[in-house]
């Protein structure tokens, strides 16, 4: 798409693209997704960018009214250079959280020099920053949909410290944590402390019908599913893990 393909999108606040691209203004320092209800902003105040990372990157913060934050990623990713995918797999898998760049990098059989430039290049945004708009998201659901306190959410969303994560927090949504959290429906404690509820974030319209999807091709033993459900059990770092 080019510029006044995407201009055209975000003045019909069209929310087929969102997640496709990310609008940043200049004259405000916030960044949106394209259906954002603001007011259409004037062309020559507007740069485009591939991924929030890259809109962070450059200085903007993500705006308070259409949370392009929970938007899902570009699938761009799949259709360009197969590393930023795979790359970008890992990452969200937190591969940057345990091993660092270099072990991202080695993972894919590449220098980290050539690594951070291939996803310059192709996302707008080296592997620190598509990780860190990733950890921001997490504490971001983890903060408006669950009562786990601050410090636990700063560590399960991957960040090394509270120190980090309020400075982040800070910088990607204009918000401390603790007033990010007032924003939200808090879910309850799901019996155990090692259970949550999550309020997750989709792009309508849903199709209920990826229930039934998953449920003919569950693996068993591993996947159950029905017309209105799907669950699974996960081998993590730390422990096996299961949710619906």
């Amino acid at each position: 798409m080019d510029f006044w393909q995407r201009y055209r999108a975000i003045d019909a606040r069209d929310t087929r693209f969102d997640g496709q691209f990310y609008t940043a203004v200049r004259t405000t320092g916030i960044y949106c997704r394209p259906s954002c209800p603001a007011r259409t902003p004037k062309a020559a105040n507007v740069t485009f960018y591939e991924t929030s990372a890259a809109a962070h990157d450059a200085g903007y913060r993500a705006c308070k009214r259409c949370l392009p934050e929970a938007v899902p990623g570009t699938p761009a990713w799949n259709l360009r250079q197969d590393v930023a995918g795979r790359a970008m797999r890992l990452i969200n898998d937190g591969v940057i959280n345990r091993d660092g760049v270099e072990g991202l990098a080695a993972r894919l059989g590449y220098s980290s020099r050539q690594l951070n430039r291939i996803l310059t290049h192709e996302l707008g945004a080296g592997p620190l920053s598509l990780a860190r708009a990733g950890r921001a998201q997490t504490a971001r659901t983890l903060l408006v949909s669950t009562p786990m306190k601050l410090a636990d959410v700063a560590f399960a969303a991957g960040f090394s410290s509270v120190r980090q994560f309020n400075e982040t927090i800070l910088d990607v949504f204009a918000m401390t944590p603790t007033a990010l959290r007032h924003t939200g429906r808090h879910a309850q404690a799901a019996g155990a402390a090692t259970a949550l509820t999550l309020s997750l974030p989709y792009r309508k319209p849903f199709d209920p019908g990826i229930f039934t999807f998953l449920a003919v091709r569950a693996i068993p033993g591993i996947e159950a599913g029905t017309a209105t459900s799907y669950a699974r059990t996960m081998r993590l770092p730390h422990g096996d893990a299961r949710f619906s």
